[in-house]
């Protein structure tokens, strides 16, 4: 999840500046991720992780569960899933789902399509957020207990906000 948070932080939309605005962006973006079995970035791998990234953006700002099952049914119909065990880079066994061919692009809409997928299918779709502060659109996933996080950082947002509503309460 934390991959998929981190790709969608990087689009405009999401209030900030371009994140992915060249290959050396990507590039950095797959070692930080640690996304295995990509030996070469091209500028059609940047274009199609561009519109990945557009997707699970809608999946994070859906107004409700049917609509984000649908924008990413339709993702993963696209995708060639094809579950296997795996162990590599140090990394205990874990399962991948992306084709053993896969380009970026599709090695990221199956492992994160199916993470996502599993999150929908655990009825937990309102953990998926996009920030509370009036000046940010980031997005995260909510892991509290109570389901009671709204910012997307609480060193930085958070802490803001509350710093402002302290402010006020003082001016009051």
């Amino acid at each position: 999840m934390a991959t998929v948070v981190e790709l969608v932080n990087t689009s405009p939309a999401t209030g900030g500046e371009e994140g992915l605005a060249d290959l050396s962006d990507l590039q950095k973006l797959v070692e930080a991720r640690e996304i295995s079995g990509i030996d070469r970035i091209t500028h059609k791998d940047l274009s199609q992780v561009r519109s990945l990234r557009e997707v699970f953006h809608r999946v994070f700002t859906a107004p409700d569960q049917p609509t984000a099952v649908q924008t990413l049914n339709a993702l993963l119909s696209e995708t060639r899933i094809t579950p296997r065990l795996t162990e590599h880079d140090g990394h205990p066994l874990h399962v991948h789902y992306h084709a053993v061919d896969a380009g970026l692009a599709e090695h990221l809409a199956a492992d994160c399509g199916v993470a996502l997928a599993h999150l929908l299918v655990e009825g937990e779709a309102e953990r998926l957020r996009t920030c509370a502060a009036p000046d940010c659109d980031r997005v995260f996933v909510d892991e509290s207990r109570n389901r009671s996080r709204v910012y997307c950082d609480s060193r930085t947002c958070g802490n803001r906000m509350h710093v402002a509503a302290y402010r006020a309460r003082r001016r009051a």
